[in-house]
């Protein structure tokens, strides 16, 4: 089966001040036709969340959004009541179905955030999203 290597280095980034992000498939505003993900796979970021910052409320829908937790502590919050800090070694798993509307922040005043997000399309589109967000411990080793 051919198969093809993309080097670290060729991932598409982004610099935001607080948020410094690379891409393995297409992502915002970097964009490569030949890099739209793997089957059901379309997102790999890695991201470095600054202290004391990170994203605010924003919509998903229909997406599997996995979020390892690799460096500090992401905190979660979310439209089905959700409230939630994932520590290093930990891995989150929402499921947005017809639609979640959440954040997530490095609440630390002096760590930076580091964390990979794994995005991937479902099997079954515009379900109802569970009333609780998963989280595995002790998933993977910091």
């Amino acid at each position: 089966m051919p198969y093809t290597v993309y080097k670290a280095e060729e991932r598409g980034r982004a610099e935001h001040g607080w948020l410094h992000t690379r891409f393995s498939f297409s992502f915002a505003d970097w964009y490569d036709p030949e890099r739209m993900g793997f089957g059901a796979l379309r997102v790999i970021n890695d991201d470095v969340i600054d202290a004391d910052s990170g994203f605010d409320l924003h919509p998903h829908n229909n997406m599997e959004i996995i979020t390892i937790v690799m460096e500090g502590a992401v905190t979660h919050g979310d439209s089905i009541g959700n409230q939630e800090v994932v520590p290093a070694g930990d891995v989150q798993v929402m499921s947005a179905g017809t639609g979640v509307v959440h954040s997530e922040h490095n609440n630390s005043l002096d760590e930076t955030l580091k964390l990979f997000q794994i995005w991937i399309l479902p099997k079954s589109r515009n379900i109802e999203p569970p009333s609780r967000t998963e989280i595995f411990w002790d998933a993977v080793e910091a």
